[in-house]
């Protein structure tokens, strides 16, 4: 058994190394990764079907792949090993795919309502993990709820529950405010809206054990 295989899930794996990879495809060719793979409203002429699956495996920067590969491996291992290759890949693309749902829901709406330009919807991308991954954390505080988590800024420690319900509740100020510009915090919060459905759903019907 390799270092890797030791460390890493076998799903975990699969999902850095694509991640990597259209990483550095995008650094060869940008223009084509955004306009083929980036998630576009569907009334935008870049839109594609296959844009809510492919999105969630780009990245706009090193900063982004590597702090969204990190939280992945972190919380994604300890979550694929309780629940299973299966059900973690059931849960991962249910939790991105609808953070896409979400964050395009949350566009229309605002162009709708006059908060944002049609024009500049229609031609905004949207790319990251980010929305699986705020998923993989509630998962992991759904099971693992005073499970200790430090973080490394600022350095306090909280239990898995209250580290999430925290994020949450910035996640939806940001949104609903408009801070930080550029970042799809809807499609975080539907991250964690579908991980927290979809988990709870697993718990109640007996579901969440069975392989």
């Amino acid at each position: 058994m390799s270092v890797i295989d030791q460390y890493l899930s076998p799903a975990i794996k699969h999902i850095v190394a694509i991640n990597v990879i259209v990483f550095l495809a995008t650094q060869l060719n940008e223009n084509f990764m955004y306009s083929t793979f980036a998630l576009f409203l569907p009334s935008s002429h870049f839109f594609r079907f296959w844009q809510p699956v492919t999105y969630m495996f780009m990245h706009g920067s090193f900063l982004h792949i590597l702090f969204n590969m990190y939280t992945l491996v972190m919380f994604g291992t300890v979550l694929e090993r309780t629940i299973g290759t299966r059900k973690f890949l059931i849960f991962y693309f249910v939790t991105g795919l609808g953070a896409a749902l979400l964050h395009t829901g949350v566009q229309y709406g605002m162009v709708i309502s006059g908060m944002e330009p049609l024009f500049s919807a229609l031609m905004t991308p949207t790319v990251g993990a980010s929305g699986a991954i705020y998923g993989i954390l509630i998962g992991y505080a759904m099971l693992y709820p005073e499970s200790r988590l430090t973080l490394l800024f600022p350095p306090v420690t909280l239990t898995a529950k209250w580290f999430v319900l925290i994020f949450a509740g910035i996640e939806l100020f940001a949104g609903v405010t408009g801070t930080g510009e550029g970042i799809a915090h809807f499609a975080h919060l539907g991250g964690l809206l579908f991980g927290w459905a979809l988990m709870y759903y697993w718990r109640r019907s007996g579901r969440l054990w069975r392989r």
